[in-house]
């Protein structure tokens, strides 16, 4: 596989210009979709500004100024997916948050030190390992070792720390609660779960919002109870 692709055939998630040079970084596979992860040197030397080139960026990653959910990254071309968190140490001491704008582009907002080290993942899949636990997968691609008594249900999200994985606070998929929709035609808002459906046939599950839509389950992130777990920028539109 080649690490680069023509920038007209970029992702329309990404906010680059389609006019320049012909080529562009191609973000490495990992636990993001291609298509909904942005390459690291795009967001330092495009969305930020921070460097100008490649070259600055490299040396930037080589001095340790950057980390990615709380470890320091050494890949250009690491995908930076929804709710991850991007730190850029001292002097610019500037903490970012990946997340989806209403017109359905990767933007980052701007977030608290406090919060460099804590993201949300929604729960993916889940099941039984040996030695009596079970593996619950994160739509980041972490996994977690907990008990078969854990009352995480696949919907739900977990806020925890990172780099540790601790979890810190469950946000359950129920009527009331808080979500973010991460996709569908009310992408980049904020919503409160009314009720879900459940579909018994090939079509998906739907998820209903008291402010009068809905959308699939797939795109729905659990986010809190009265209020946002983390900041994640409501409303972005730029």
């Amino acid at each position: 596989m080649t690490f680069r692709l023509k920038r007209r055939a970029a992702p329309r998630a990404w906010t680059v210009p389609r006019k320049g040079t012909k080529w562009i970084l191609r973000p490495r596979p990992g636990p993001h979709p291609t298509d909904r992860a942005i390459p690291l040197l795009l967001v330092l030397r495009d969305l930020q500004r921070v460097v100008a080139s490649a070259r600055e960026a490299r040396i930037l990653l080589r001095g340790g100024a950057v980390k990615v959910d709380g470890k320091v990254a050494d890949d250009l071309a690491r995908g930076i997916g929804l709710m991850d968190t991007v730190s850029l140490a001292a002097p610019l001491d500037r903490h970012f948050r990946l997340v989806t704008d209403r017109r359905g582009k990767l933007v980052l907002v701007s977030i608290p030190s406090t919060e460099a080290g804590v993201k949300i993942g929604r729960v993916r899949a889940k099941h039984a390992v040996r030695g009596g636990k079970v593996e619950v997968t994160l739509h980041d691609g972490r996994n977690l070792l907990v008990e078969r008594t854990s009352p995480y249900r696949v919907g739900d999200s977990l806020k925890i720390e990172v780099p540790s994985q601790k979890v810190l606070e469950h946000f359950v998929l129920k009527p009331g609660s808080l979500a973010y929709v991460a996709g569908g035609s009310h992408v980049g808002e904020m919503a409160r779960v009314e009720r879900i459906e459940v579909r018994n046939s090939p079509q998906p599950n739907l998820v209903h919002f008291k402010e009068g839509f809905s959308t699939v389950k797939e795109y729905v992130y659990v986010v809190g109870e009265q209020a946002p777990g983390v900041t994640l920028g409501e409303g972005v539109d730029r």
